[in-house]
C-alpha cells in the first residue's frame, strides 16, 4: 500500500505543482506584454489561459500533502523533523500562492479586460511573489528526496 500511496503522491506532485510553477512564472512577461499592445487579444487570452492553469491545478494540488500524509502514516514518519519542516514549507507556499500570486494575477487581469496598463513594479513584485513559490516547491522537493536524519533516507 506504501508504494501506491508513494506513486500517487509524487504523481500528484508531478501532474499538479508543475503547471503551477509553469504557467506562473510565464504570467509575469505575458503580462508585460500584453500591457505593452492592449489591443492584442491572443496576449489576453494567454493571460487568461495561464491564470487558469494556476487557479485549476492549485485546486487539484491539494491531493498532494493528502497523498503525503497517507504515505508518511504507512511509513510511521509523521513526526520526523524533515517532514515537519516539509509540511511547513507546503503550508507557506500554498498561503504565497493563494495570497500574493493568484490575487495579484486577478488584479493583472482586470487591468487588461479593463484596456489599462500597469505599472513594471506590479510584475516584479508577482515575479518576486512567484519566485518564492517556486523556491519553496523546490526544497520540499529536495527535502522528500533527501530526508535528512531519516532511517529510510539515503
Amino acid at each position: 500500500m506504501t508504494k501506491i500511496l508513494l506513486a500517487l503522491h509524487v504523481l500528484a506532485a508531478i501532474i499538479a505543482i508543475g503547471p503551477v510553477t509553469v504557467a506562473a512564472s510565464m504570467f509575469p512577461p505575458a503580462a508585460r506584454r500584453a500591457s505593452a499592445d492592449l489591443a492584442d487579444t491572443a496576449a489576453t487570452t494567454t493571460l487568461q489561459v495561464l491564470h487558469r492553469i494556476c487557479r485549476v491545478y492549485a485546486g487539484i494540488g491539494v491531493s498532494v500533502p493528502l497523498f503525503g500524509f497517507a504515505v508518511a502514516s504507512y511509513m510511521g514518519v509523521l513526526g520526523s523533523g524533515w517532514l515537519i519542516v516539509s509540511i511547513a514549507l507546503t503550508a507557506a507556499a500554498a498561503g504565497i500562492l493563494v495570497a500574493f500570486v493568484l490575487p495579484r494575477q486577478d488584479e493583472l487581469l482586470e487591468h487588461i479586460s479593463g484596456q489599462r496598463t500597469f505599472s513594471r513594479s506590479q510584475t516584479a513584485q508577482l515575479a518576486m511573489f512567484t519566485g518564492v513559490f517556486n523556491l519553496l516547491w523546490a526544497t520540499v522537493t529536495v527535502l522528500m528526496i533527501v530526508r535528512p536524519g531519516s532511517t529510510t533516507g539515503a
